[in-house]
């Protein structure tokens, strides 16, 4: 998985959307306790970034050195981990947290790339009693409504991009919800989601969509192929769309859905 990302690490961390603030309240509301959380494939760190503000310490971990390159340096009370992808039970208490300490756990946008048997038997021996686990994913975005000219060629661009992505993408694409969930119910929950309501956003012209099309690995696995599926056709028509010759500033969401449920 952290192939995938390596050459794009960059651009990933430049142009994704920020997760919003209702989001980690909701999630933080449903928590034993504020000590400690672990953010598990961090990335460049947004969501761990965001969980500083309400969780008294949180440990950050990623099998790239590339996205965790780009991750904030200046917040005391995140902890960011380089691991390898597999990690025996001992050295994961040693490195990460000891046994039955950790409130919250958190998966943002990577939960498909985990061997889930093994992380939930982690998840199980780390968790104290009542933790919660969230893991979200976000889909297709939103540029104008989804109805506008520059929402069809989103669309567009995203089916040419679909032989392209790795096979556990398809989880992401049903929102994860055929997703084994071995947790129990949060207050308030019927069942452990997926939770919808949520959405991240960003700010962005024409120039930084496309440069949030480059962080997928799909884009980078095409011109791997010999595939540009940003056209210089495409690109010039997703300016004329946008607006402003691609300069207007527009709110681009991208709808989350959350699985959430506790020990």
């Amino acid at each position: 998985m952290a192939n995938l990302f390596r050459k794009q690490a960059q651009n990933y961390a430049a142009s994704r959307p920020s997760y919003p603030p209702e989001l980690f309240r909701y999630i933080a509301s449903k928590c034993p306790g504020r000590r400690l959380a672990w953010d598990v494939g961090t990335g460049s760190g947004q969501a761990a970034a965001a969980l500083s503000s309400i969780i008294n310490s949180v440990v950050a971990t990623d099998v790239s050195p590339e996205q965790l390159s780009h991750t904030p340096s200046q917040i005391p009370n995140i902890r960011f981990i380089l691991t390898p992808p597999s990690l025996p039970l001992a050295d994961l208490h040693r490195i990460v947290a000891p046994p039955a300490s950790i409130d919250l756990i958190t998966v943002a946008q990577a939960l498909h790339w985990l061997d889930l048997p093994a992380f939930y038997a982690q998840a199980r021996s780390m968790l104290v009693s009542g933790g919660v686990m969230a893991a979200w994913c976000y889909t297709g975005a939103v540029i104008g409504g989804g109805r506008s000219r520059a929402d069809e060629i989103y669309r567009q661009i995203y089916a040419e991009s679909g032989p392209f992505w790795a096979e556990e993408r398809r989880l992401v694409e049903e929102g994860y919800v055929g997703v084994e969930f071995p947790f129990r119910p949060v207050e308030g929950e019927e069942g452990t989601g997926p939770v919808v309501g949520f959405a991240a956003e960003r700010e962005m012209t024409a120039a930084d969509f496309l440069e949030y099309v480059r962080s997928w690995s799909a884009y980078q696995t095409a011109r791997e192929k010999g595939v540009e599926l940003l056209t210089e056709e495409i690109v010039e028509e997703l300016g004329r769309a946008w607006g402003d010759d691609g300069e207007e500033i527009r709110t681009v969401k991208f709808p989350i859905s959350l699985r959430i449920g506790r020990l």
